[in-house]
This record gives structure tokens, C-alpha cells and sequence, in this order.
């Protein structure tokens, strides 16, 4: 009844009820009798499938019938979510409110609709929406002060100047009246250089020509900080602003895994078209009997004699390629994709990776390389901000040769004297003052006021801080306060300071010659109120020494050696006074560079140079940038775990080794190498010195060493431990050899050197030479994966070029967590990133792949060898459903709940041991040999599978009535084999059992039972009409049935079932006492070296055993 039921429904000619009426000519028959007229359709034929409207929606119905391309619809809903939250983020941007004057008032308008030459309001803690020429602030000196965090990870302040003509015009109708054209270099990347000028034009005047320079240009995705507003000019918009210009778009990493996986693919390839081969190969020779090619009962016709044999063979050829092709695992791509995007969802939720302070946890921005984190072999990491916390603390100073420490209430302090100084007592009052004074006026720093409170004895407090552009500033500020020198501001270019007599002093500010890292240095001219002329410069050791008096600077390089080697930060003080004629000169000369539109930069830097010269030199400074926590610890126990780690900075050499003893990176025992320009020397043939040291070190570190025997991953410790010190200027000379020094091979043989070392510090480098080192190493031999970590937009440039780029959310703003594949708060977080989760997910995707190769080779093989008992006639074994089903719904769900929760080793052994990292390393789970095994083990039980229920099949009557089993039952075994062996093997494999793993897999064998009977027909008996019908049910009917696949399962796994025995056995005779793990310091030296002899690692991977066979 319901069949009859729907097929009346369905039928296309049942649904054409009744009769028609067709009027001939048109014409009524009667013009009394009511006519309806009837529509037909029109005489149009349509032959096509689709049209317009339905094409999308007809089609995409037609090709979701095939149950397959579901997965690449995943994928695409993946890749288009993706790039629907970076157009969100776009939107968020552009369509965001601006002010722009225009007839002298302010009109709301959206960021995209800016146009260059639109005059723009920004207010204060608002961000600049495109690049702008500074007109006019609410300042009445015409300054504002800016944060670039998000440009150059610099979140101190900067300031910025406006035009000098254009700075009273202060309000919309005032700025409206300004009438000016600007004339500019073309958009060009380089954040801190800007070349143009700005033509004003005046009412009956000639029109005043000014110079534009980076401190006239407020640049688009900064801040604008303690200032209440600003007019500016638009002259860079959307793509052309510098910091689109900045912004790399990042390169399709590819992870060893991908690699791998397309290797095995390769390799199943020709498999498959083997297989397509033979097979056609043997029909032909099979047909070569007149009796199999044209049987009685199945003669040819007359078309099928005449056509071609070469064309009948690849007719052939090509049905056997779509017989076997299953065996390709198109399905693996898909469950790979939702594995590292849902893995990465823990890695977010680890909350022992989530830090109080920025109340923020761990970010992934690329899931394509979760796996990549347990394959790491050398980390590159910046020094301020990664492995410091960038927080800076004014330690110490020295006063001509005298150390002053602790805060007193005078400047007493505590003067001790260091090394071969004599005992001299304190400084003179007089230089003391000076010292103080240098410190209170020699800087960039601003007061920001805060509204004002009431203190304890009911007298209003005013609270402010400090805000500059460099953090040690701020410190030596507060320095000078502890010592009774406080820095009361900046107003009308007057600065204040109160002195220790709480008495007021006033300085009219002349000149600033502005910090650069080329000078390394920067200096004021200050007028005091007695119209003496003073210039203060304070800069690092080796720009300040050679500019003062040589018999000065003795007394005080002691306590800035020491200093250093106590890994502070130091900077030298100096001042000289000038004359009123001196003085003219050199404001002449500043105006005339300032005003120059080409070489500006050079003519500025040689009147620089001029002034800062025949200085007196009075002391010294000692800054202190505090070592992260755990920061030790996560060194050692990532050199325990086989990996290098390269420190690359731009501070000078003695603070950043310094660091790096401090955070274990190097030990006292380690010679170190230098390779640095006071090594090298400033003789006219440095790259002859530079051969010298490289030949005499590659000598020391691979010539005479004998080679290490093998067997230990990553065993690049030597009997005696180096470290590498190399300084910019060197490696230029290495990366970049003159013409005629015959140097080219300086690359190889530094690279060799650098590889034989346990650690390596780069101290000195620009931004660019910190990507070319990674670089470097990334094309070596072996192709090694790399990391890089920083925090700063300096270290975008190494995070973009490391297999992984990893960002610290730090004080340096976030373009460097924006452009990394990982972001996380603090550098001990790595620790559990690298030996944990990335541990972890290489075994579980590594696994996956491997059992994804595997199951679908035992798919296949049974259906290959059908073949030779059915005339190699393209008859399938399996049913339709069963071939569409067995990826899609039988085994997805279970080893996709293994790659996302397995956890064959706990997290915290992980961590504790981290020599366990190397046990996967290199790849080690998807190497040949072990592919071969799995592949040889798919091929076993395929041959299990099918010649097992061949052999049942020999008795042909499996019943008691005498009723014979057909061909599709015959399959139907070998299927349900198939499923469940394949089920139980991941059962076997499986350590770390959850709920959701038992739900996945008991429930997926539950569903192919279910499933199976209702293809049979048993619940629907609609579907009588299949070929399946009842076979699965009459199937389970024979004992015989339920026996062999019970047999021909425990069969399959036998061997696996023996491995698991011998491993455990194997484990209790190396049992140790789980709480009794090793000390991570038992990692850190043996015999100078990190994990020596290959026992140690045997050891633990007798104690906590991974297959990788």
C-alpha cells in the first residue's frame, strides 16, 4: 500500500489528472456559455538541464547527492569563515567615524571616505585614520604626544611637532582658512622617513615655504596620547599609508606532516594505477579464450566486435582506476583540517597558559602548524621584552669614578669605590648637582597630569607620570628623583626641575638633537636663568668615550664594565658649556639642515657630530630590565629537550651576555667564541682578521673534534661546550662580502661553526639581519624547523621567516602576536607549548594520516583481489552504500576523537621530562619505516579479510536447508570484518580513554549494525527494491557466519595483541617509581653536555614507550 502510495505520487504521468478542452481557432463554441480558458505551455522545446534562476540550487543539489563532497564544502565553509572575520575586522576599520572640517565645521564621516588633502580632527586616545601632515594641535606649542605600538611595538610616547606657520590655528573656522599645498615623496614603506615640504600661501604676502619631516608626520594605526586634540592633512590614504605598506601579507606555511602525507600519496598513486594495471592486463590475457571473452549466454553485438582493443583497454583501465579508487583517502584531508582546527581550541583554553597581569591567555592565529610545535629544533628568540620584562629600575650611578646606590635623603648615598680606583670619597658637591641636573634635562620624557586628590592632612595632591618614547628614560628620571632632583615638566620651552633645597629652577630649552641608533646618543642645549649656555649628551659607552676627555674616562669605564657584566643597561653622562658665539653657529647650522629638502639626514647628522665633540665626561648610569620568570628553567628545559636556542637582539654585547648567563643559556664552564668588531679590530682589511677567526674556530670546533658516534637525535654537544658571540657589523661582512675579498664561502663556514655550538648570541642586529639568520639556518642540510619569538614590530620580519612565528603580548605593542602563528603572554609558556601540546599533536596527526593510509589499504586489497575469481569484470565487492558509508560515517569519527584527545604520555611527564620531545622528533612517526609497516600491516589483514571468508565460502551451503550465500553476502562479511578490525585496532592503540572515545567508537560499530539492517530492508520494507535486501540479516542467521568473523578478527589483530603484551612486559622489568621522575637539572650537565650518551633517552623510552613502528 505505501509503495503504491508513492509511486502514484512520484509518477510523472499520474500527475496529469483529467481532460483538456481545446478550442480550435480560438473561437468560442457559444458566446452564452461561461469559457474558462485554459493554459497550456508553449510550443518551446528545452532540452537543458538548468536555467538562470535554479543553475546554483539544481546543481548544487546534483552534486551533494554524492555524499563525498560534503568534505570539500567543510572546507570551503572553513576558509570562508576565516576570511569573513578579516573582512569583520576590515569593516570595523573602515567604517569607523571620523571628523573632517570642512567650511569651517566638523562633518562626520566614514574612515574610508577620507580623501587626500581632507583636514581631519583626531581627539585624544583616538587613532590616526590615515597618514597626516601635523597642522595644529590644542597645545598653544604646537606638540602632541603619540604612542606606535601597533607600528613599531614601541608603546612609549613620541613627539610630534606641527607646522610652524600653521600651529594658531587651533579651531575649525581657523583651520579652515588655511590655503597650502604639499609637495612629498611617493608612499614608500620606511616608518621613520619622510621628506617633504609645505607651501603657504597669504594674502597680499609671498608665499612661506617650510620643510616637512617623520616628526611632522603622524602616522596612520598610532595613537595620540595627553592631547586633547589635532588637525592634520591627509596625504597617505588606505593601501599607500606606510603602514599598509609595512604590512606582509604571510606566506602559506607548510608543515613536515603536509610533506610527508603527499610523499605516501605518491606512493598510493602508483599503487592504485598498478592495480589498474594488472588488472586489465589479466582480462585480456583471461579473454584471449575464445570461451571467457564471448560466452554462450552473453554474446557480443556487432558493435562491440568492431570497436577498437586499444580504446576497449583504457575503457577498461579507466573502470578499474574508479573500482580501486578508494584507496586514495580523499576523506583524510578533511578529518586533518577539523583536527588542527578544533585541536587549536585547546591551546586557547589552557589555562595555565592565561596570565593575570594582561588578563589574556594564549591566542592561535594559524592552526595549519600544530603539529610543527613538536618537531622544533632551533628557537629564535629577541632579548627586551621576551627574555626581560621590559620594566625598567634605576640600580646605581657613578659620579667621576664614585658609586652612588640606595636612596638616602641627600645624595650621600653609600660611595663605594670598584676595582683598581683608589678610595677617593664622594664626588664634589658641585659635580654631584651637575650629575643630577644632566639627568633631569637630558631626555624627551612628559608629565601627564591627574586630576588632583586630597591628602592626609587634607592638601590637595596632584599625581602624575611619566611618559617618553624610551622606558630607560623614565628611569633615570626617577633616578634623579630618588636623589632629590625631580623633573616637574615641559611648558612654553622652559623646563622644570625642583632641586634638593625644594627650590625651583628654570632652563629654556634650544635644541633637542634627537636619539639615533646610527649616534647612539642624543644631547639638549639648555639656557639657565644666568643666561649660561649648556649643552648635557648622555649615549652608550662607545659613542660617549672617544667625544670627551681621554684622561676622564678611565675612572668611570670601570663601573660601566662592571655593570654590564652584571647585565644592566648603562649610559654614560657627559656636558661641556658654550659660549654665545658657539652657540649661534650651531643654531645657524641646525636651522640651515632642518630647512633642507635634499640630504637632510647627512646634514643634520655631520652638525651633530660638530657639536657633540670636546665633552667632559661625569659619570655614569645603571638601568636594570628584569629577567622574566621561570625564564631559566624554560632554557634549560628546552636544551634538554634537544632544541638550540639563539638569542638575537640589538642591545650591545656585554648587556646581552650578561642576559644570557643569567638565564642559563650560557654556563660558567662554555668558552665562547667571539666573532664582534673589537675582535675583529678596525683595520682597513677586516674581512682578512674575519677569515683568520673563522678558519681558527671551524679548526677548534669540527677539525679536531672526532665525530660523535650516532644513535642520539640532535647530539651536537662536544666533550667541551662553545657559545657564539657575533655583533651586526661582522655579520654583514659574512652575509655580505666585498667584491674582491674572495669570501664567498665565509656563509658555509660560519654556518658550520654556528651549528656545532650549544647556544648563539647575536647582539647588535637590525631587524632584516635577524630574518636572514633564520633564514640561514631554515636552508640548511635536513631543512631543521625553526621558531621565532619576539615581542616587538622589530621582530616581525624572524616571525614571518621561522617554520613558526610565535609573539609575546608585551609591552611593545601586538603587531608582533598579530603577525605570529601563535601568541602567548609570557616566554615560560613556551615550556608547555612546545613539549606538551606540541608534543601531542604530532603523535595524534601523525597517527591519523598513518591509520587513514592503513584502513583504506584494507579496504581496498579485498576488492583488487575480487578480481581474479569474478573475470575481472569491474563487479564490485562491496554494496554502493557500504563504499559512500565507510570513510564518511563508519571510521571518521573515532580517530578524529583520537587526534584531538589521545594523550599516550600525560601532560605533566611531558613537561617534567623533557627529553621525551625527542623521541618524536625529525619527523620520527612518519618516516618511511614506519609507513611501510603500517602499509604492510593494511595488506595483512586485507589478505586476512578476504582469503578467510574465501575458505568459509568452500563449503557452499552455509545453511541448514541446503541455501546457498551469493555474492553480496560474500562481501558483506569482508565488510563487517573490515569495520570492526579496523574500530579495534584504534581501540588497541587508544591510552587515554574518555568518554567521548568510548562513545565514538562502541557507537560507530553500533550504527553499522544499525545501518545494515536498514539497508536490508528490515525496518523500511519499502526498500525491497535493493539488492541488499534481508542479505545482512540472513547473514547473521549461520553460526558458521558469526564464527569466522569473530576468528578472522581476533586473526587480524593478533600481532598487534602480541606487540602490547611484549611492551608491557617489557615496561615491568624497567618499572621505576613514578614519583621518583628525574630532577630537570639531571638534563642540564652531564659532562658538560646536554643529554651525552644515548642510555638516557633509552631509559625513558623504556618507561614511557611510544610506538612508532
Amino acid at each position: 500500500m505505501l509503495r503504491r502510495s508513492l509511486s502514484r505520487l512520484c509518477a510523472g504521468e499520474e500527475k496529469r489528472v483529467g481532460t483538456r478542452t481545446v478550442v480550435v481557432g480560438h473561437r468560442p463554441v457559444s458566446e452564452t456559455d461561461a469559457y474558462v480558458a485554459q493554459k497550456f505551455c508553449d510550443n518551446r522545446i528545452v532540452s537543458s538541464k538548468y536555467t538562470l534562476w535554479n543553475f546554483l540550487p539544481k546543481n548544487l543539489f546534483e552534486q551533494f547527492r554524492r555524499i563525498a563532497n560534503f568534505y570539500f564544502l567543510i572546507i570551503f565553509l572553513v576558509q570562508g569563515y576565516e576570511d569573513w572575520l578579516r573582512h569583520r575586522a576590515d569593516n570595523e576599520v573602515n567604517k569607523s567615524n571620523v571628523f573632517v572640517v570642512e567650511n569651517g565645521k566638523q562633518v562626520q564621516k566614514e574612515s574610508e571616505k577620507i580623501k587626500v588633502g581632507d583636514i581631519v580632527e583626531v581627539k585624544a586616545d583616538e587613532t590616526f585614520p590615515c597618514d597626516l601632515i601635523f597642522l595644529a594641535s590644542s597645545s598653544t606649542d604646537g606638540t602632541c604626544y603619540v604612542t606606535t605600538a601597533s607600528l613599531d611595538g614601541e608603546s612609549n610616547f613620541k613627539t610630534h611637532y606641527a607646522v610652524r606657520d600653521t600651529t594658531v590655528l587651533c579651531t575649525d573656522e581657523a583651520i579652515d582658512t588655511l590655503t597650502a599645498t604639499i609637495e612629498c615623496e611617493q608612499p614608500q614603506p620606511d616608518l621613520y622617513k619622510f621628506v617633504g615640504r609645505i607651501i603657504i600661501y597669504r594674502s597680499n604676502r609671498e608665499p612661506v615655504a617650510r620643510s616637512l619631516g617623520p616628526e611632522n608626520l603622524l602616522l596612520k594605526g598610532a595613537t595620540l596620547k595627553n592631547t586633547k586634540k589635532i588637525y592634520g592633512v591627509a596625504v597617505y590614504t588606505g593601501m599607500e599609508t606606510k603602514m599598509a605598506l609595512n604590512y606582509q601579507g604571510k606566506s602559506q606555511k607548510r608543515s613536515a606532516v603536509e610533506k610527508s602525507i603527499n610523499a605516501f600519496l605518491i606512493v598510493y598513486l602508483c599503487i592504485l594505477l598498478s592495480k589498474a594495471t594488472v588488472c586489465t592486463t589479466l582480462k585480456y590475457v583471461w579473454q584471449s579464450n575464445p570461451f571467457n571473452d564471448e560466452p554462450w549466454y552473453n554474446e557480443k553485438t556487432k558493435k562491440e566486435r568492431e570497436t577498437f582493443k586499444v580504446l576497449r583497454m583504457f575503457t577498461d583501465f579507466l573502470s578499474f582506476m574508479v573500482l580501486f579508487n578508494f584507496i586514495i583517502p580523499v576523506s583524510m584531508y578533511v578529518t586533518v583540517e577539523m583536527q588542527k582546527f578544533l585541536g587549536s581550541f585547546f591551546i586557547s583554553w589552557d589555562k595555565e597558559m592565561y596570565d593575570e597581569e594582561i588578563k589574556e591567555g594564549a591566542l592561535v592565529n594559524t592552526s595549519d602548524l600544530n603539529e610543527e610545535l613538536g618537531q622544533v629544533e632551533y628557537v629564535f628568540t629577541d632579548k627586551t621584552g621576551t627574555l626581560t620584562e621590559n620594566s625598567m629600575e634605576f640600580i646605581e650611578c657613578c659620579i667621576d669614578g664614585h658609586k652612588y646606590k640606595d636612596c638616602v635623603s641627600e645624595v650621600d648615598g653609600f660611595p663605594q669605590t670598584d676595582g683598581p680606583l683608589k678610595y677617593y670619597g664622594k664626588a664634589e658637591k658641585s659635580r654631584e648637582e651637575l650629575f643630577l641636573r644632566a639627568l633631569c634635562l637630558c631626555h624627551t620624557v612628559q608629565i601627564k597630569e591627574a586630576d588632583q586628590v586630597d591628602g592626609l592632612m587634607g592638601q590637595p595632591e596632584c599625581k602624575y607620570t611619566y611618559i617618553s618614547s624610551s622606558p630607560d628614560e623614565i628611569a633615570l628620571v626617577k633616578g634623579a628623583e630618588k636623589y632629590g632632583f625631580t623633573f616637574l615638566g615641559l611648558e612654553n620651552d622652559f623646563m622644570k626641575i625642583r632641586n634638593q633645597k625644594n627650590e625651583t629652577e628654570m632652563y629654556q630649552l634650544l635644541h633637542v638633537l634627537n636619539f639615533d641608533p646610527v649616534r647612539r646618543r642624543m644631547s639638549v642645549i639648555v639656557r639657565t636663568t644666568t643666561g649660561k649656555l649648556l649643552l648635557f649628551c648622555k649615549g652608550a659607552d662607545s659613542s660617549i668615550f672617544p667625544r670627551v676627555q681621554q684622561e676622564e674616562i678611565q675612572q668611570t669605564k670601570v663601573h660601566v664594565d662592571r655593570n654590564a657584566m652584571d647585565g644592566y643597561r648603562t649610559l654614560c653622562v657627559a656636558f661641556k658649556e658654550l659660549t654665545q658665539k658657539e652657540y649661534d653657529k650651531i643654531d645657524k647650522q641646525l636651522n640651515e639642515a632642518k630647512m633642507a629638502l635634499q640630504d637632510r639626514e647627512e646634514k643634520m647628522a655631520k652638525v651633530f657630530e660638530d657639536t657633540e665633540a670636546d665633552m667632559h665626561l661625569i659619570g655614569a648610569t645603571a638601568v636594570e630590565d628584569r629577567l622574566q620568570e621561570q625564564l631559566a628553567e624554560t632554557i634549560e628545559a628546552l636544551h634538554a629537550a634537544g632544541m638550540k636556542v639563539w638569542v638575537l637582539t640589538g642591545d650591545k654585547m656585554e648587556t646581552a651576555k650578561s642576559t644570557c648567563y643569567a638565564c642559563r643559556l650560557f654556563q660558567t664552564s662554555t668558552e665562547l667564541l667571539e666573532l664582534t668588531a673589537r675582535t675583529v679590530g678596525d683595520i682597513e682589511r677586516k674581512e682578512d682578521r674575519l677569515h683568520e677567526l673563522l678558519m681558527e674556530y671551524h679548526k677548534k670546533l669540527i677539525q679536531e673534534v672526532p665525530k660523535s658516534r650516532g644513535g642520539l637525535k640532535r647530539s651536537w654537544t662536544l666533550t667541551q661546550e662553545y657559545g657564539l658571540i657575533i655583533d651586526g657589523s661582522t655579520l654583514s661582512l659574512i652575509l655580505n662580502p666585498s667584491q674582491d675579498s674572495g669570501s664567498s664561502n665565509y656563509k658555509n663556514i660560519f654556518l658550520q661553526i654556528c651549528l656545532k655550538c650549544a647556544a648563539v648570541l647575536c647582539c647588535r642586529m637590525a631587524p632584516l639581519q635577524k630574518a636572514q639568520i633564520v633564514r640561514m639556518v631554515k636552508n640548511t642540510k635536513g631543512s631543521p624547523i625553526t621558531l621565532s619569538i619576539g615581542d616587538g614590530a622589530n621582530d616581525v620580519s624572524m616571525i614571518l621567516e621561522a617554520h613558526v612565528g610565535i609573539g609575546i603580548k608585551g609591552k611593545e605593542g601586538r603587531q608582533a602576536s598579530r603577525n605570529s602563528d601563535y601568541a602567548v603572554p609570557k616566554f615560560k609558556h613556551l615550556r608547555k607549548l612546545l613539549l606538551a601540546h606540541g608534543h601531542l599533536y604530532y603523535v595524534r596527526i601523525a597517527h591519523l594520516v598513518q591509520y587513514f593510509f592503513y584502513k583504506n589499504l584494507c579496504f581496498i586489497l579485498p576488492q583488487f583481489l575480487y578480481q581474479f575469481f569474478c573475470g575481472f569484470s569491474q563487479q564490485p565487492l562491496y554494496d554502493a552504500a557500504y563504499l559512500t558509508m565507510y570513510n564518511i560515517c563508519f571510521t571518521s569519527l573515532p580517530i578524529l576523537a583520537y587526534s584531538l584527545l589521545e594523550q599516550h604520555i600525560s601532560i605533566d611527564t611531558l613537561t617534567s621530562d623533557p627529553q621525551l620531545y625527542m623521541k618524536v622528533s625529525d619527523n620520527a612517526m612518519l618516516q618511511w619505516r614506519p609507513f611501510l609497516y603500517w602499509t604492510f600491516l593494511g595488506a595483512f589483514e586485507g589478505l586476512v579479510f578476504f582469503f578467510g571468508v574465501y575458505f568459509l565460502f568452500q563449503n557452499s551451503s552455509l545453511e541448514d536447508n541446503g541455501k546457498v550465500f551469493g555474492n553480496w553476502t560474500f562481501g558483506t562479511i569482508v565488510f563487517t570484518v573490515l569495520v570492526f578490525t579496523v574500530t579495534l585496532k584504534l581501540a588497541l592503540d587508544t591510552r587515554f580513554w574518555t568518554w567521548m572515545n568510548h562513545f565514538v567508537i562502541w557507537g560507530s560499530l553500533a550504527f553499522y549494525v544499525f545501518f545494515s539492517f536498514f539497508w536490508g530492508g528490515v525496518i523500511w520494507p519499502f526498500l525491497k527494491q535493493q539488492r541488499m535486501y534481508f542479505v545482512f540479516a540472513h547473514m547473521l542467521t549461520s553460526v558458521s557466519t558469526w564464527l569466522a568473523i569473530i576468528l578472522l578478527i581476533f586473526i587480524s589483530l593478533f600481532p598487534e595483541i602480541l606487540l602490547i603484551v611484549f611492551r608491557s612486559m617489557k615496561e615491568k622489568n624497567h618499572q621505576t617509581d613514578p614519583f621518583d621522575l628525574p630532577m630537570l637539572v639531571s638534563y642540564k650537565r652531564i659532562e658538560n653536555g646536554y643529554v651525552k650518551n644515548e642510555d638516557a633517552v633509552t631509559n625513558l623510552a623504556e618507561r614511557y614507550p611510544l610506538r612508532i613502528l
